[in-house]
Parts: structure tokens; C-alpha cells; sequence
């Protein structure tokens, strides 16, 4: 028997090795709100809150001499983080707009196979975003 009344994602979090260039793509592309910045003077970290419309939240977190693996696309464990823009319009507008500013486009925008529309992208340090209805 569960002992809790609700059960939610409360935030996801996500190490770089570039904080602001990071914070800066999910305020312009994803209309993400950052607060002030942490930093442990002890131990180098460093994090962001980014806060979106919808209330979901992503840490973005640094610290000095992180490992950074080469990240393939095919891989066990997290794959990307999906944002919803509410339109197939907003979904290839967007697409549009990253491609543009050299953003490798991985696929779509296009319907999968089952039901979605969507396109990934490749964005922060070689992690996929997926943008979709």
C-alpha cells in the first residue's frame, strides 16, 4: 500500500561542462526562467533552477574535472527530454529556428510510427531534445 497521495516528477537534473551556455539555450529556444545562481566555494559546484510554463523544472549543474563520456545516440540510460509546444505548427517553427542556428537536426519533424509529432534535435553537449505536440 502506497503512503503518499501524489506521485511526480519534482525535477530532473543535468550536469554540463558549459552552465551558462547551457542555461541560455533552454531561456531562448525552451522559454525556461532561471534563478540565481548556486555555488559552492568548497567544492566548485555550480547549478541552476530552470523553471517552465507548465511548472516542470531542470537543474543544470557544474562541477570542476566531471568525466564527459562521448555521448552516442543509441545508448542505455536517459535519451532526451521532450518539450511539448502545443502545435505541429510550433514543432517545425522551432525545428526551423534550431536548424538554423546550426542545430543538427536528428529527425522530423514528422509523425513516428506510433502517433507522436515530433523532431529531435541534437543540443546541449551532444544530448538529444526532442520537440513535440
Amino acid at each position: 500500500m502506497r503512503k503518499w497521495d501524489i506521485m511526480k516528477i519534482e525535477h530532473i537534473a543535468m550536469y554540463v561542462k558549459n552552465l551558462e551556455s547551457a542555461k541560455h539555450f533552454f531561456e531562448k529556444y525552451m522559454g525556461a526562467v532561471s534563478n540565481n545562481m548556486y555555488h559552492n566555494q568548497k567544492t566548485g559546484f555550480q547549478s541552476y533552477f530552470l523553471t517552465f510554463d507548465s511548472g516542470a523544472r531542470l537543474e543544470l549543474m557544474y562541477k570542476p574535472e566531471m568525466e564527459d563520456d562521448e555521448k552516442s545516440i543509441q545508448r542505455t540510460g536517459y535519451i532526451h527530454i521532450a518539450f511539448s509546444v502545443g502545435s505541429k505548427e510550433s514543432v517545425d517553427l522551432l525545428t526551423e529556428q534550431l536548424k538554423k542556428d546550426g542545430y543538427e537536426v536528428l529527425s522530423g519533424p514528422r509523425t513516428t510510427g506510433d502517433g507522436y509529432y515530433e523532431s529531435c534535435i541534437v543540443a546541449i553537449e551532444g544530448n538529444q531534445i526532442e520537440i513535440t505536440v
